[in-house]
């Protein structure tokens, strides 16, 4: 039997999620007394600790499976009590933008809603291309939604690192090659990023409206685009999907699932 600790992963990511949280420094006073009153908040009994560890000794794979799945719900919960907590100070709503990246998407959230883009533009180097040409012109597999069946057009941009179909009533799919330096960028202020799974996988729901962005990998420039609709954005092997104009969270879902 293995002696791999799951809780040794979860610990590793908590602690590398860390590193992409932005927090004053040093905290202010206010913001640290809260996180200490959270803190020495009564912690569960020791016995549900020992409960799981001897669930996962005696389950090991059943067990490793749930805690995989179980662990970017803790994740999540994390990012959005840090969230909360930096909010609710006005020293730490200063620095509440750029707290969250996830797959390649930077999430730049504030305490009001930003205001809304009235211009479009077009991807850096975007240009139409021929959807079943997909395949042969960029360097990672194309996946496509079965609930929608083919699209109606699509386009490859930035020197062929986006990937983006359309439909004709109004859904767009983008899938890129997700890693730590962001590609898209989306200002957000409430309704916050709602976490959910898709297959089985970490997501976010965008419920509202925002200003979506591009940023040039070569020079950090951010580069405005046009207003977004809700959008789900989540990652499946190194690919980072975004899905938008789905209308509701669980016709995203539902499509995202669908991917082939």
């Amino acid at each position: 039997m293995s002696s791999h600790d799951p809780f040794d992963d979860l610990e590793a990511e908590l602690t590398a999620l860390g590193d992409l949280l932005d927090t004053p420094s040093p905290p202010p006073p206010d913001v640290a007394a809260a996180v200490r009153a959270r803190l020495e908040t009564p912690s569960p009994p020791p016995s549900d600790a020992a409960a799981v560890r001897a669930r996962l000794e005696t389950q090991p794979q059943d067990s490793a499976r749930r805690v995989r799945r179980a662990r970017w719900k803790v994740v999540a919960a994390v990012v959005l009590a840090v969230i909360a907590v930096t909010a609710a100070t006005p020293q730490g709503r200063a620095a509440v933008a750029r707290v969250l990246r996830f797959a390649g998407i930077e999430l730049q959230l504030a305490d009001t809603p930003p205001a809304p883009v009235r211009t479009t533009a077009n991807l850096p180097g975007e240009r139409p291309v021929a959807p079943d040409d997909l395949p042969a012109l960029v360097k990672f597999p194309i996946r496509t939604p079965s609930e929608l069946g083919a699209p109606d057009h699509a386009t490859i941009a930035d020197q062929d690192r986006v990937v983006s179909m359309f439909w004709p009533d109004g859904v767009r799919l983008d899938q890129f090659q997700g890693g730590v330096d962001p590609f898209f960028f989306k200002q957000l202020g409430p309704p916050w990023p709602d976490y959910v799974q898709v297959a089985g996988t970490s997501a976010w729901w965008i419920p509202g409206e925002h200003p979506l962005g591009y940023i040039r990998r070569q020079d950090g420039t951010e580069v405005p685009l046009r207003q977004a609709a809700p959008t789900l954005v989540w990652q499946r092997d190194t690919l980072t999907y975004r899905l938008e104009g789905a209308g509701t969270k669980e016709r995203a879902v539902k499509i995202a699932e669908s991917l082939r």
